[in-house]
């Protein structure tokens, strides 16, 4: 598939013309029982005709009664996800990597007094290649900066290991093309950890789309509106090298879109029915940031590197069209003083519903739900998972709940042999958004057909099964 991704990428250097197409990796493709795509591809895709591709999406992976896990990179969410997996019945914390040891004892301290012992990796920068060559590990959960990801996932993958990865789990399209065909031929999972897809309004909602509530689909909505301007500019207790800062630099567009479009996607079926055609996307000029770092030199003379920085605009609004013409916005914005959103609207032929500005909220028609509608529409589509450990969910925390409903449900499958929810798919289409975004942005918002990494899979993959599907059993051990 390496002829196929690169035959993409040189036609998508053509995006200022209007000439990309990803087009040239359609096929006419069905899935057979052991869950290979035989693909029939035109020539120019570089795929020889009749090939099959092992198709991940609704993949099985054996049942592992016990859940080694390896972590790297506990910075700013490595060490919650470390304590939240702790209270998960079946998982052995195997080892910890970080690049600082100080980081490796507070996370060791944290777990201080459970039955799980760690081995801690922090001799250097490749020191996280040990940890993943083990033989004792069966799943690898990477929190590190962006530009780790794809390379330690891939890593992960080929030593035999599933592999979570935090979002974004790509930065360019040839890194979610590697991503792809990794666990395409190691038959490992790559699960993207897009913990908004577990919060309780969006699993509500995915649930009601799925009993029909809302009709037909035609729209969708989602953000990242988070001001995040002190946190990127601190240089003592934010980013490690102000990594995050410097993403914000030289790249303009949808640089985190995976909290609004994941949510969106699964009510769509996108992957699993229907599929992005094209988007477009155009940016603000930026009005905050340069001025921050000015302001800030003149302090400190260390942000005197920033002062001359090509930042990236305030506001990114990124429109979709999907093979079956519902339509999606996303937007980005974390450099504006604005109340934090993601929007998560979702609109059909009966229905909608809206989670920011709160309360959350549904229409039927033209009016709004009153609160004991609201109530018995919640009592009446509340799916499994949130009846299961919702309210343990709560009290371990991440994010109100979702991050541990997330883990939890992540770790669940593996043990009953059961498929994810996110597949390599997922995590490949969502990364995907952002270096498109660019693409368009930088072509005066010119629409860029968007890849389908399922390679025309997505018109029989079965749509995300958010029920317990005859499991569960995994206990919270609080």
């Amino acid at each position: 598939m390496n002829d196929n991704r690169r035959n993409f990428l040189k036609i998508g250097s053509l995006a200022g013309l209007g000439i990309a197409s990803g087009s040239v990796l359609a096929a006419c493709q069905t899935k057979t029982e052991n869950n290979t795509i035989v693909a029939a591809t035109s020539a120019s895709s570089g795929q020889q005709n009749g090939s099959q591709i092992f198709n991940m999406s609704g993949y099985k992976a054996p049942k592992l009664d016990k859940v080694r896990i390896g972590f790297v990179g506990l910075g700013m969410r490595g060490p919650h996800a470390v304590k939240r997996m702790s209270y998960i019945e079946g998982v052995e914390i195997k080892a910890l990597c970080d690049i600082r040891p100080k980081q490796l004892d507070k996370v060791l301290e944290s777990i201080k007094g459970t039955s799980h012992k760690p081995d801690l990796y922090s001799d250097g920068p490749d020191a996280w290649k040990k940890m993943f060559d083990r033989d004792d590990i069966d799943l690898l959960y990477i929190a590190t900066p962006w530009d780790l990801h794809t390379p330690m996932a891939v890593y992960g993958m080929e030593a035999g290991k599933h592999v979570a990865v935090e979002v974004p789990a790509a930065k360019t399209v040839e890194e979610c093309w590697q991503l792809v065909e990794t666990s395409e031929r190691t038959k490992k999972h790559c699960m993207m950890l897009e913990n908004c897809c577990y919060d309780f309004f969006e699993l509500l909602t995915l649930n009601m789309a799925r009993q029909g509530y809302f009709g037909e689909i035609i729209h969708g909505e989602g953000a990242y509106i988070h001001d995040l301007v002190d946190l990127n500019f601190e240089k003592e207790n934010g980013y490690e090298s102000m990594w995050r800062l410097k993403e914000n630099i030289g790249r303009d567009g949808n640089l985190y879109a995976t909290h609004g479009l994941g949510p969106i996607c699964q009510i769509m079926n996108v992957n699993r029915g229907d599929q992005m055609d094209y988007l477009t996307s155009l940016s603000s000029n930026d009005f905050s940031m340069h001025q921050r770092a000015v302001e800030l030199a003149k302090e400190d003379s260390f942000y005197q590197d920033y002062t001359g920085a090509d930042f990236r605009g305030n506001m990114n609004t990124t429109m979709v069209k999907t093979k079956n013409g519902r339509s999606i916005m996303i937007q980005h914005d974390v450099s504006s003083p604005r109340p934090y959103s993601r929007i998560h609207l979702v609109s059909g032929t009966e229905a909608m519903a809206r989670k920011w500005p709160s309360p959350q909220r549904i229409a039927k028609g033209h009016s709004w739900l009153k609160e004991d509608e609201m109530n018995a529409v919640e009592e009446k589509y509340t799916p499994e998972i949130i009846k299961k450990v919702g309210a343990l969910a709560k009290q371990v925390g991440g994010h109100g709940g979702m991050d541990f409903i997330m883990d939890w449900r992540l770790i669940d499958c593996l043990r009953n042999g059961l498929a994810l929810d996110q597949d390599v798919y997922d995590a490949a289409l969502w990364s995907a958004f952002s270096p498109l975004s660019e693409q368009s942005v930088a072509n005066r918002a010119q629409s860029i057909d968007v890849p389908d990494f399922t390679r025309g899979a997505w018109k029989s993959n079965a749509p995300v099964d958010i029920s317990l599907q005859g499991a569960g059993n995994t206990n919270v051990l609080l």
